[in-house]
């Protein structure tokens, strides 16, 4: 397979030769919009505006989804406590988009359901009960069903079936309802590779550095290849910041920041192993704070999250022994057996993008997107929240229209599949015959189709020519030997921390953050890349490092100490210093 969503397109491959082809192209043409940041915003703006008919150029200074989209609690959802702060619009909006990703992704979007604990056998009940059905009645639009099935109240003992694990004194009922999951970081990566099969040429690791101008308009950018430190001037007639927290920074490259103002709020979440919690449902408990969620995640549970202002190091955000202990505390205020910090497989921490309010509490601050022309032929869009990403690259290649000369078809990416999903169902449906045909276990079918969707053809082919490739890595039997393959040659792993961190979640869902694979990792790597023994062993060494500093960091008191530890493993393709602008 090609890897395109229908036929006709072009390849959705993002391996080292496309890579290398997008940096010539962008060196030697003027797009239609080039788009700073790899992340879920700048991936859809991507895609809007290829399906749009404009060419587009994407730069991502690090790897895609690196930021906040590969460290979010991995839920598409509208929000159930916004309810409480009456933003039915924003609420509305969100499940509106969870009904569509659950169509548009069907492989990678999937629903799932919580449990809401009650304390109160009449009021709180009520209360709960009036939201949820609110919830439920939101999630209805023009021609669509909600996508996930309706919520229902439990009694204890009801619930108690459903969650063995809970504290029997801790609540009197439950309210179950439900919403969807999906993998972030892979979520962001197949957003990108749809975009590519549409036309647009997309580069990681390449910097923007600075900013072109004409007068007060802003004509292109300056990059940076930061793997071959050389540099090239992108023309574009207008320009699109989606680069979430690092919005102001961008913005002061350009002369100014502007009126709006982008906060970070820091939120960590804690992967511990199945069989620590009893349940066949995901919980969602109320703090003095925010909500914890107790998310399924395969053979994992995900814990979180916190609250908290950063304004430390946004590119690695650290997660403290303050923080860890908050999130046990709270949600071992339910369990009958509690948790401890020896059932902690992985921790990580991500940053939300929040638009400055009147407040100093970032709990709340607004979710809610902007997009503004804060000179002409640039386009900011900030803020917002992952599940309304598609809503937010509209706005933004909307205001990219209204900038360009002549017309631009509307936005369409409610009616585009995205690369894998196209026939899923379908393929579904055939597991038992591919596993036959291929020789793996059904199980392992499964577990490719959720991850691939119809791409999962692009895997098998690999397993087919190289048997080996069929085989689990060593110290994370969840992932064939064929993905980590997969993840140089088609979607655009530049480094082995891309991999485990990303292409897959080894880093976090394995006791060892995944130290017991780099060596196999590495190994399938190297020749997709032509890595030299030299950097093959340089990429190793990076990775243990990072490991090392962010275990250090974890077992620090406080941000400050937990942000000093956790730079204490460099970049392995550190950013340049920003240039400015150019005339």
């Amino acid at each position: 397979m090609t890897g395109s969503p229908v036929t006709g397109l072009g390849s959705s491959r993002l391996g080292p030769a496309e890579r290398a082809g997008a940096l010539d192209q962008m060196a030697r043409e003027e797009f239609d919009v080039v788009v700073v940041g790899g992340g879920i915003v700048g991936a859809g703006a991507a895609l809007d505006a290829a399906t749009r008919g404009l060419s587009v150029a994407v730069v991502e200074a690090r790897d895609f989804a690196s930021g906040t989209s590969s460290r979010s609690s991995k839920l598409i959802h509208g929000g159930l406590r916004y309810l409480e702060q009456y933003n039915f619009d924003l609420v509305r909006e969100a499940l509106t988009e969870r009904a569509l990703l659950l169509q548009i992704a069907p492989h990678l979007v999937k629903p799932v359901p919580f449990l809401l604990p009650t304390t109160h056998r009449v009021w709180e009940r009520a209360y709960f009960g009036a939201g949820v059905a609110l919830y439920d009645a939101l999630a209805f639009r023009m021609g669509s069903s909600r996508g996930v099935p309706h919520h229902r109240h439990l009694t204890r003992r009801g619930a108690l079936k459903l969650a063995p694990s809970l504290r029997k004194d801790a609540f009197t009922g439950a309210i179950q309802y439900w919403d969807a999951q999906v993998d972030d970081a892979r979520y962001v990566m197949t957003v990108l590779r749809t975009a590519a099969a549409y036309g647009a040429r997309i580069s990681s690791r390449t910097q923007c550095v600075g900013f072109l101008r004409e007068g007060e308009r802003v004509t292109g950018v300056k990059i940076r290849d930061l793997e071959t430190q050389t540099t090239a001037e992108v023309r574009a007639k207008q320009v699109v910041n989606a680069t979430g927290v690092w919005s102001d920074d961008i913005q002061e490259l350009v002369g100014g920041r502007g009126q709006i103002h982008v906060r970070a709020s820091k939120g960590i979440h804690l992967v511990v192993p199945k069989d620590r919690i009893h349940s066949s449902t995901g919980v969602i408990l109320r703090t003095e704070k925010s909500v914890l969620f107790v998310i399924p995640w395969g053979r994992h549970w995900i814990i979180g999250t916190t609250d908290t202002a950063w304004d430390l190091d946004k590119a690695h955000p650290a997660a403290s022994r303050a923080d860890i202990e908050y999130v046990l505390e709270h949600v071992n205020s339910v369990l009958n057996t509690p948790l401890t910090h020896d059932d902690v497989e992985g921790v990580y921490a991500g940053l939300r993008p929040l638009l400055v309010g009147e407040t100093e509490e970032t709990s709340q601050l607004s979710r809610e997107h902007v997009v503004a022309h804060p000179v002409p032929g640039l386009v900011l869009v900030a803020g917002g929240k992952y599940t309304t990403y598609r809503v937010m690259a509209k706005d933004a290649i909307d205001a990219v229209a209204h900038g360009l000369d002549g017309k631009v078809a509307e936005s369409c990416t409610h009616d585009i599949a995205l690369v894998g999903g196209e026939g899923f169902q379908a393929m579904w449906n055939s597991r038992y015959r591919l596993a036959s045909v291929s020789g793996l276990h059904v199980a392992r079918i499964e577990h490719l189709l959720s991850r691939y969707g119809v791409l999962v053809d692009d895997l098998l082919g690999l397993i087919a020519d190289k048997p080996d490739l069929g085989k689990p890595l060593s110290g994370a039997d969840d992932y064939l030997r064929a993905e980590i393959v997969y993840a140089a040659s088609h979607e655009g792993a530049r480094h082995l921390n891309d991999v485990l961190a990303r292409r897959t979640r080894i880093s976090i869902e394995t006791w060892d953050r995944g130290l017991g694979v780099v060596q196999e990792a590495a190994d399938l790597i190297a020749p997709v890349l032509g890595w030299s023994k030299k950097q093959r062993d340089r990429e190793i060494e990076y990775y243990r490092k990072r490991v090392e500093a962010e275990r250090d960091s974890q077992s620090q008191d406080g941000d400050q100490e937990a942000d000093a530890r956790r730079r204490g493993a460099p970049d392995i393709v550190p950013t340049a210093a920003p240039s400015g602008v150019t005339s």
